[in-house]
């Protein structure tokens, strides 16, 4: 069976002439590309297990040509969707497809981390050194001195050198084959078929990673027709990306992927197991709070220990059998800056892993109750260091607001940095998260290896549990 689809349902919905053209100018290598990549998938065997990653660009429609398996990646994921396959499935052969625009600009960071991951992938770079889809602009790969609507004057020293990426990509330890190749006449043709080629086999093989980049014409931006664009190729890009081989290591084949489980009972039971792998019933849902899922924020200060004890929260919900999930957000600075966390726990699955209106809010200094405060929902809890926090803003009158002196109990203990447990004490009885002892396991795996620390943990906890008990309601409020 042939990789191409008879027709092109996408074409005169599938008859006529029209129905076996591409959409691709005349002239344009990607008609090219395509057909080779077409029969080195044919030719090894692979079509039932390969999947093909589109790129945004000139390419996003491959899906409509090649019958295998297709994905559409965002602009300049590919690589990372590609690897999303490859590991959910390690059986399939992947091909992320993509043009310089693609790759070389907003796709950099993806492209230079799978490849130096060096898992087998097969990735194809089509450098016609320009935006071709979206209106001619100047790409990552353009000439200096080439003209594109965002260069009319030419690309100059202020816009940069042209990238080159298969040397960039070579020089990597994870990829072992890296090669540029062009379409311009018959014998580069010839090389860039065997070249795709290998690139696939060599995953097949499960050897590693392999790049070919692909130098190709674009007659409708260079304005010139087909015969002419080709030798603009061969004598202005050439000596820019010289073709040839730029990698290619001999290796055994190394990667034998194991297939993840789906299996819903056995994940859950993994992520439900205890330390000793027995699986823990889940514990009681804090329903009074909110009947499925519970949205807590903690906010501070860099250095107020917020995004550890928003972790505590979470892994608490985890341990007690419940999804829980944890978002962080840091200010520029590592200490004195902005700094809060997101936690959701869930009876059953959370759906939005953001807090913008809390059940509970635990605030570590006047900005962050300032501005999260009125976020809070009407019953719900906050819990402040008045020691910092002298005088509160008004809240809505149905919240309940806890003042806690959290940095003046954790330095009457000698450590003002455990300001962060007396507040989760302080949490956790006033909101009644959990039952019993689930908090103080959390705190003791945090300071495992640790005594002295175990200690402190544990009494700024239970300081915090008592200085709620006698805390007023600054403001009267049914939860």
């Amino acid at each position: 069976m042939s990789v191409f689809y008879e027709t092109f349902e996408r074409h005169a919905h599938g008859e006529g002439l029209k129905a076996h053209a591409t959409h691709y100018c005349a002239g344009c290598g990607h008609g090219l590309a395509h057909k080779y990549l077409a029969e080195a998938i044919e030719e090894l065997g692979i079509q039932d297990r390969t999947v093909a990653v589109s790129p945004v660009g000139c390419a996003v429609f491959l899906h409509y040509y090649l019958d295998v398996g297709n994905t559409q990646a965002a602009h300049g994921r590919a690589p990372a969707v590609a690897l999303g396959h490859k590991l959910g499935n390690p059986d399939s052969i992947v091909v992320a497809y993509q043009g310089d625009g693609d790759l070389a600009s907003i796709g950099l960071a993806e492209i230079l981390q799978a490849a130096q991951l060096g898992i087998p992938l097969t990735v194809i770079f089509v450098n016609n050194a320009v935006y071709g889809m979206t209106g001619g602009q100047m790409a990552p790969t353009t000439l200096m001195g080439q003209r594109t609507t965002t260069s009319p004057t030419g690309r100059d020293r202020m816009m940069g050198q042209p990238l080159r990426v298969a040397e960039m990509i070579a020089q990597l330890d994870g990829p072992v084959y890296v090669e540029r190749v062009a379409l311009f006449d018959p014998k580069q043709r010839t090389r860039a078929k065997k070249a795709i080629e290998k690139a696939l086999r060599l995953q097949v093989e499960g050897k590693g990673f392999a790049l070919v980049e692909v130098l190709s014409e674009c007659p409708t931006h260079l304005k010139a027709t087909p015969e002419a664009a080709e030798r603009w190729v061969r004598e202005q890009m050439v000596p820019i990306f010289p073709l040839g081989v730029k990698k290619d290591l001999e290796v055994e084949p190394w990667f034998a992927g194991r297939a993840p489980v789906f299996d819903p009972v056995l994940v859950a039971g993994a992520i439900s197991a205890g330390e000793r792998g027995k699986a823990r019933e889940k514990g009681a849902f804090p329903s009074h709070l909110d009947a499925s899922d519970v949205a807590l924020k903690f906010a501070g200060a860099g250095g107020d220990g917020t995004q550890t004890v928003a972790l505590l929260t979470c892994r608490t919900g985890v341990n007690e059998g419940f999804d829980s999930t944890y978002i962080p957000s840091y200010g520029p600075e590592s200490r004195g800056g902005t700094s809060y966390a997101d936690v959701h726990i869930a009876k059953d699955e959370v759906l939005s892993p953001s807090a913008p209106r809390p059940h509970v809010l635990v605030a570590f200094n006047a900005p962050s109750l300032e501005k999260f405060g009125p976020m809070v929902r009407p019953h719900g809890l906050v819990i402040y260091d008045e020691t910092v926090i002298p005088s509160p803003p008004d809240l809505d009158p149905g919240i309940n607001v806890y003042g806690i002196p959290c940095t003046q109990i954790a330095c009457d203990l000698a450590r003002p940095m455990v300001k962060n447990m007396v507040a989760l004490g302080a949490m956790q009885e006033a909101g009644a998260l959990f039952d019993g002892y689930a908090f103080e396991t959390a705190i003791a795996k945090l300071s495992k290896g640790v005594c002295a620390l175990a200690a402190v943990n544990r009494a700024a906890f239970n300081w915090g549990i008592e200085a709620a008990k006698v805390a007023e309601l600054t403001t009267a409020g049914v939860p």
